[in-house]
């Protein structure tokens, strides 16, 4: 039996007010970061495709992922007061001059089937950011294509091959433990959801893709279900959720034609952590912070 020990409240408290601090704008944590060494060009190439990667909320709110968020705290970006922010976010995001758009969706979803629809008027009150977002900025910029780069984990094939072991691996691996760090992870997801109702768009966004979010939102994957049965939670993490993040970066560097690329990547904000390491550790991309778009 696994025992339980009461933490005191007031270092709950604290323990929470700490991990909140890390979700502060990337003003705050970017101060003396260095780009990666391999941008000295003595060696790697010293021009790179540039990515921008937008993490975003799911904007028609599907309700798949662990947390689901209370309908009284729901954004409507189609609704009058939203819609001159999803403007000025567009906007934004527009000055980073795309030379491509790859989206959180898979190639059955047919993007560029959509995309061209979409050019001839429909899908416009689709609130799904994958329409607002990616298929929008994709026609305004007169882009022809638009690249579904999302993908299955390697858990995925493995399970039909050993259905009984895998289900033993994933038991009880559901992203709900009770344990006073993921609680700590409710309680900020709840406070983001109220938060993004008073931000406009823009400033949220600016403010959920920093690097110091990224971070600390990464690390609801190392607490909790990470810990069951000594290694099994790692293994299960390692399989499922970065196996599909390493996935995607591959997708993407499939879609990849050279230094001449400026790719924007749209996707759920969860990537956000993995994806943006990858990038910049990679010779082949220049990961472009969100905030510092002119």
């Amino acid at each position: 039996m696994i025992k339980v020990f009461k933490l005191k409240k007031s270092f709950f408290k604290s323990i929470l007010a700490l991990l909140l601090m890390l979700a502060v704008p990337c003003s705050v944590f970017g101060q003396g970061q260095k780009k990666n060494t391999l941008s000295d060009g003595s060696i790697f190439p010293k021009e790179r495709a540039k990515v921008l990667f937008v993490g975003t909320f799911h904007f028609h709110y599907p309700g798949l992922d662990a947390h689901v968020t209370d309908q009284s705290d729901k954004v409507d970006v189609l609704a009058e007061n939203k819609k001159k922010e999803l403007d000025e976010l567009v906007a934004y995001i527009k000055k980073f001059k795309p030379t491509k758009v790859a989206i959180e969706a898979f190639p059955k979803w047919k993007a560029t089937e959509k995309l061209r629809s979409y050019q001839q008027g429909e899908y416009r009150m689709e609130r799904d950011e994958r329409y607002q977002l990616g298929i929008r900025i994709a026609s305004e910029m007169l882009l022809d294509t638009i690249f579904a780069i999302d993908d299955n984990p390697m858990a995925s094939e493995l399970f039909k091959l050993d259905t009984t072991y895998f289900k033993r691996l994933f038991k009880d691996y559901d992203y709900k433990s009770d344990d006073p760090y993921s609680k700590m992870y409710s309680a900020w997801y709840q406070k983001e959801d109220k938060l993004r109702s008073k931000l406009s768009l823009l400033n949220y966004f600016k403010y959920i893709n920093s690097r110091g979010y990224h971070q600390a939102g990464h690390g609801a994957y190392l607490v909790g279900d990470f810990k069951l049965d000594d290694k099994r939670g790692a293994d299960a993490l390692a399989i499922n959720w970065y196996s599909r993040n390493l996935r995607i970066f591959r997708n993407l560097q499939e879609i990849s034609e050279g230094s001449k690329d400026r790719i924007l990547v749209i996707f759920g904000n969860g990537h956000g952590s993995i994806l943006r390491q990858l990038l910049e550790s990679s010779p082949e991309y220049e990961f472009v912070e969100f905030e510092s778009l002119k």
